[in-house]
């Protein structure tokens, strides 16, 4: 595979493994799972357990596996044809999807920052418009 080829894998093999990283740790969908995730990563009885149940609730752990996972559906490496490119693909997916989760995030805040903004106007309009008693 030419190097052009491999940076086109790259950018667009990292996006539905941050898609699916983002949904699962971050989604009303996976809501209940992961509150139960949460109370056992705070509450097990074992320093494994805890850290078995935080790779569920943090987009960056569990973003690396469903990297292990891709990389093993689609065989991809990166820069070279041993396993050495299978680690370099795999810390290479895993970041770039990580900026993809983070600039999604920072998408995300300035919606919510929008529509707030727009609801204290319409509130502050309506409270312009109603008379003083």
């Amino acid at each position: 595979m030419s190097i052009l080829t491999q940076i086109l894998w790259l950018v667009l093999l990292a996006i539905p493994i941050a898609c699916i990283a983002w949904t699962v740790t971050h989604e009303e969908v996976f809501r209940e799972p992961r509150e139960y995730c949460i109370k056992r990563s705070k509450e097990g009885k074992t320093l494994l357990e805890r850290k078995f149940f935080y790779l569920f609730t943090c987009e960056y752990c569990f973003s690396h596996y469903v990297t292990i996972i891709f990389l093993c559906l689609t065989g991809y490496k990166l820069l070279m044809d041993n396993w050495i490119g299978y680690i370099i693909a795999g810390f290479a997916l895993v970041y770039v999807a990580n900026a993809y989760m983070s600039l999604f995030g920072l998408i995300r805040q300035d919606i919510v920052k929008d529509k707030t903004e727009i609801k204290i106007m319409e509130i502050t309009s309506e409270k312009a418009k109603t008379p003083a008693p």
